[in-house]
């Protein structure tokens, strides 16, 4: 690989398109190029990190036990109206018909027609345990496709569907999937976690996300900081432990309170002299079976996601100005529970353990003090509703809960007997007796990956690349390419390294030397070589990207052509094989091969 001869536009100023780092660094290093919104061209160096990626994941998968095949993108309609996902998924989905009139649409994903494909062939219990996956390319029409490769309208992903007789076997089958992603986060030397996550329209019982933890992440990770419980979960999952407010506090008559113009819970909070704590937000929805009011504390905030799982429906809407005053018969901000009356009220788990709150009073300017539960109103369902984040305390053990960013890079679901029973996926067991089959589904967003990668590995310079996913390992740069020592030497250590088993990229531009250094530091090779004046001697200078340590190595004695031992097999070895989360060690030479330029690799060791 020359540079000379390869595709990589790198860039000196921040594309304006580009809102985070691995967006702008993607662009500016001449991974990515836009296509469209939210739809990007892999050029030659993105291809091969993505190859690196898709390898790791394909033996963590066969090595689990999964079969690879290739599924349509185009499907049909039927299957999706078949299983009520068509309507579900709404505008997200891309739709077309053919030309007899026909409904399709681009895969967002392959529930739908691998359950149709499983169903041709199954027939015994004996077929199974079953584990398909396939490596495509996904589409969704997202409404404001954002970040690069983050959130985009065409992505690359990994899924694999495992069908099993039972729970227990689906049970086997998670846990063999689980255990496979976390050996594949760790080979791409990537710091993540996995946690309790929500289904979504993709349904089922049991799921996990794993996160890559970064500053940039569109979720939030809430967590337990105390090893021996280790409880983590998305933000949309997290639960905490009820916090009582007021409970020691005899029951005081409910009374008016004039509030003329107050609406927030800070004006109404201020006013009144108490805290956020004391006071009952009541939020109305528009739901398909009517309006949801929903209950919480002053200084919480309603999660949407539990709330709609709570009353089994797929969307909720915040109700406008116009319902609230039809419903309450009062302005926005001063809706209360005492005497409401919509179709369904939920309180929160915490507001139930509340002594004389403060509320809306469904009047103009209005608001009651000394309201309590079950007293003054019984919501219709309780439940935790609420979002538990950093500060409340772990329902498990008590403790405090923290929180980080992340990226969802994979996940995990329990499926159960969705998609099997609306499409009628069964087979026959030991007494001849129809049974539904039981699955489950995994993913992992290969491009989004790659992206991950990058805003967890970079500095003011560039991409800092995990070695084990890099495009490639290493960048020898002649200094000077007029002076013949110079490029001899270079391009000897370029064929040894090749030689050796070690993909290395040979700049051999007439370029400067500071721009072939900021084009190696963007870029994010793990490894430089600087062949300079010191080629002469026979002698390169070695630079580790991520802890910028350079060393001066001997490649070749004195006399030209003498080469210095080194250990060809042992690097081969150590830059070929992950096994973890990777790292440049350190510049080692050894005595136990003929080769002459391979001292100076990087050997790789597992530090997590």
């Amino acid at each position: 690989m020359r540079f000379s001869e390869y595709l990589v536009p790198t860039l000196r100023e921040v594309p304006a398109e580009a809102e985070i780092v691995s967006h702008q660094l993607l662009l500016r290093a001449g991974f990515i190029r836009k296509a469209a919104s939210g739809v990007y061209t892999y050029l030659p160096l993105a291809f091969r990190v993505l190859a690196r990626i898709k390898a790791i994941v394909r033996e963590e998968m066969d090595r689990a036990g999964g079969q690879e095949i290739g599924l349509p993108i185009i499907q049909p309609a039927e299957l999706w109206l078949e299983s009520g996902r068509w309507n579900v998924y709404g505008p997200e989905l891309f739709r077309l018909k053919d030309r007899h009139g026909r409904d399709f649409c681009l895969g967002p994903t392959h529930e739908e027609i691998i359950t149709e494909l499983v169903k041709g062939d199954l027939r015994s219990y004996k077929q199974l345990p079953l584990l398909i996956y396939q490596i495509q390319n996904k589409y969704r029409d997202e409404r404001r496709p954002r970040f690069g490769l983050m959130r985009g309208r065409e992505f690359i992903m990994k899924d694999l569907y495992s069908f099993d007789r039972d729970e227990a076997g689906l049970d086997a089958s998670y846990r063999k999937m689980y255990d496979a992603y976390t050996r594949i986060f760790e080979r791409c030397g990537l710091e993540f976690r996995p946690v309790e996550a929500d289904s979504g329209p993709i349904g089922g019982s049991v799921s996990h996300e794993f996160m890559v933890l970064a500053d940039s992440g569109e979720g939030t990770v809430v967590y337990c900081p105390d090893a021996g419980c280790g409880y983590a979960a998305n933000i949309e999952k997290a639960i905490g432990r009820p916090a009582l407010s007021g409970a020691d506090e005899e029951l005081a008559p409910r009374e008016e309170v004039v509030t003329p113009g107050l609406k927030t819970v800070d004006q109404v909070t201020a006013f009144l002299g108490v805290g956020a704590e004391r006071l009952v937000k009541t939020l109305l929805y528009e739901a398909p079976d009517g309006v949801v009011a929903a209950l919480v504390r002053g200084d919480r905030e309603v999660n949407e996601i539990k709330l709609q799982n709570l009353i089994g429906v797929d969307q909720l809407e915040m109700a406008d100005a116009e319902i609230v005053r039809r419903v309450t018969r009062a302005p926005v901000g001063f809706t209360g529970p005492v005497g409401l009356d919509v179709e369904t009220i939920v309180a929160d788990e915490e507001v139930m353990v509340m002594v004389n709150c403060i509320t809306g009073a469904n009047k103009a300017d209005t608001h009651y003090r000394n309201v309590n539960p079950g007293r003054d109103f019984k919501p219709d369902l309780t439940a935790d509703i609420r979002v538990v984040d950093d500060g409340q305390v772990c329902a498990r053990c008590g403790a405090v809960l923290q929180s980080r960013r992340g990226i969802e890079v994979g996940q995990v679901f329990k499926l159960g007997i969705k998609y099997s029973k609306s499409l009628h996926l069964t087979y026959l067991d030991e007494q001849g007796e129809e049974r539904l089959v039981v699955m489950g589904c995994y993913g992992i967003g290969v491009s989004r990956t790659m992206a991950a990668a990058v805003e967890q590995n970079y500095d003011a310079d560039g991409i800092i690349w995990p070695v084990s996913i890099a495009p490639v390992k290493v960048v020898v740069v002649p200094v000077n390419m007029k002076e013949q020592t110079q490029v001899e030497l270079a391009e000897r250590v370029y064929r040894d390294l090749w030689a050796a088993g070690i993909d290395a990229m040979l700049d051999d531009r007439a370029e400067r030397p500071g721009v072939k250094f900021k084009d190696a530091d963007l870029v994010g090779y793990p490894v430089r070589v600087t062949v300079g004046k010191k080629a002469v001697d026979g002698e390169v200078e070695v630079l580790r990207r991520r802890t910028r340590e350079m060393q001066v190595v001997p490649v070749v004695g004195p006399e030209w052509g003498t080469p210095y031992p080194s250990a060809r097999t042992f690097l081969t070895a150590s830059t070929s094989s992950f096994t973890g989360t990777t790292c440049i060690s350190r510049v080692r030479r050894r005595s136990t091969s003929t080769s002459p330029s391979t001292a100076f690799l990087p050997t790789v060791t597992r530090t997590g």
